[in-house]
């Protein structure tokens, strides 16, 4: 898959949106509506939309549904102009979120990082108290929910990066609250039989947010790069979101785990110093290199379904064409770079 010709953001969210055609079999094999709860944020648009078009490609028919609070009203706008239905409201609050429709397939993508050293209380109602309401009010379906590889604490890149089998270290309240998040929904996996799969995601990227967009801004604006986690690993958000699709038919009782990451661990020095030939700058770089940082391993992933279609280079080239032609950019930088877990 080339990312070569993207020039807008039209253009952006369809490349997000095309489905892999592991994707395309899972939503062939998997009968039913789908509701992706958490939709209005960065990855549930463009995961919704390649839903829909999965769904065309493989000729079979469903209502996917959105579900947000939709802070954004052009959020809302675009998914209903692509045919996502969409629900609007808090999903803390219990009587709207029984107010929602019955489906056999839920994608869980609701939770709260940013800021969340600001209102700890919120941060674990949201990331623990909320999946426990979600995985009772849909104890009949099929659960997809996202975690995050946060909940492995660092590990040494010459492990190869964090496996499904490790025990989780987390570090700061931050993700102490996913791994009670995936906790939660192992416990009503178990006592209710409910087939479900917890994504640990290390780092889904595009070109208006990512891991590599905050490093491009630092490096197209002349700040210096702090080298303390100097090691990460990023998956291209298409291939994110086709390998969560394709994730609901490995859905069981009790929980699977699954990494979803890219496969090869990145240097960030390495990955500065390309970006400053693409960009025409160069680079300074602050502070010592450390062997350990927050790395998942995706070999299962891999193993189901190959590698993802974008590879680091064409993500990289990307990123600084669209940064050097103005662009549009969420704002949200991922601090990727913090190693004490305050977020």
């Amino acid at each position: 898959m080339s990312l070569a010709g993207i020039e807008n953001e039209d253009q952006l969210e369809l490349a997000l949106s095309e489905p892999g055609p592991e994707a395309i079999a899972a939503m062939r094999d998997v009968p039913g509506d789908i509701a992706l709860l958490g939709c209005g944020g960065k990855m549930g648009p463009t995961l919704a939309r390649m839903a829909l078009r999965a769904t065309e490609a493989a000729g079979v028919s469903r209502r996917v549904i959105a579900v947000s609070r939709f802070s954004d009203a052009a959020v809302r706008d675009r998914l209903e102009s692509w045919g996502v239905e969409t629900c609007s409201g808090d999903l803390l609050d219990e009587e709207f979120l029984r107010s929602l429709p019955d489906v056999p397939n839920v994608i869980y993508m609701a939770g709260r990082k940013f800021g969340a050293a600001g209102n700890l209380p919120l941060t674990w109602a949201m990331n623990v108290h909320l999946p426990a309401l979600v995985a009772q009010r849909y104890s009949d379906s099929r659960l997809i929910a996202f975690s995050t590889g946060n909940v492995y604490g660092t590990v040494d890149r010459r492990t190869g990066g964090s496996v499904e089998s490790d025990e989780p270290n987390p570090v700061g309240e931050y993700a102490m609250s996913c791994l009670g998040r995936e906790r939660m929904f192992q416990h009503f996996s178990d006592v209710q039989s409910t087939p479900t799969v917890l994504l640990r995601l290390n780092y889904a990227c595009e070109f208006r947010y990512g891991v590599l967009v905050d490093l491009a801004e630092q490096v197209a604006s002349g700040q210096t790069i702090d080298l303390a986690m100097s090691y990460v690993n990023v998956i291209w958000q298409g291939d994110a979101n086709s390998r969560t699709l394709a994730a609901l038919p490995l859905a069981e009782s009790p929980a699977k785990l699954l990494n979803l990451a890219g496969p090869e661990i990145l240097r960030v020095r390495d990955v500065c110093e390309r970006l400053g030939e693409l960009l025409g700058h160069p680079v300074r770089y602050t502070g010592d290199e450390n062997d350990d940082a927050l790395l998942n391993s995706a070999v299962e992933a891999d193993a189901q379904w190959g590698p993802p279609r974008v590879g680091v280079d064409d993500l990289l080239q990307g990123i600084a064409a669209w940064l050097q032609r103005g662009g549009e950019r969420l704002g949200k930088p991922t601090h990727f770079e913090v190693r004490d877990g305050t977020f």
